[in-house]
């Protein structure tokens, strides 16, 4: 092979190897759109899920499932939903302290 036609495999060799992956999206992707203003029940709650801030959504986002089958997102800020997090982490607690001594 001569240069010239090696430099040029290299070159097409490269612009392809470059032109491979998922471009970056600029768009802020939360799950949660709004926040609910209703008060959640600890004893109908099936589910609670907390998602922390990431590079896709700025926010922590609380989505609570209802017994019914409902989701809710919950303002993380909300002197209820601190309870019902604090009660969980102590349950949570409790729980693991127990398992450990069987």
């Amino acid at each position: 092979m001569n240069q010239s036609a090696l430099l040029i495999f290299c070159l097409i060799l490269l612009t392809l190897s470059g032109a491979q992956g998922i471009p970056h999206s600029r768009t802020i992707r939360c799950t949660c759109i709004s926040i609910s203003d209703k008060s959640v029940n600890p004893s109908s709650l099936e589910k609670l899920e907390m998602i922390p801030a990431s590079q896709s959504c700025p926010r922590v986002e609380i989505i609570a499932t209802v017994k019914n089958g409902e989701k809710r997102c919950l303002n993380p800020e909300s002197k209820i939903v601190k309870n019902i997090l604090k009660a969980l982490s102590k349950q949570r607690l409790k729980n693991s302290s127990t398992q450990s001594k069987a």
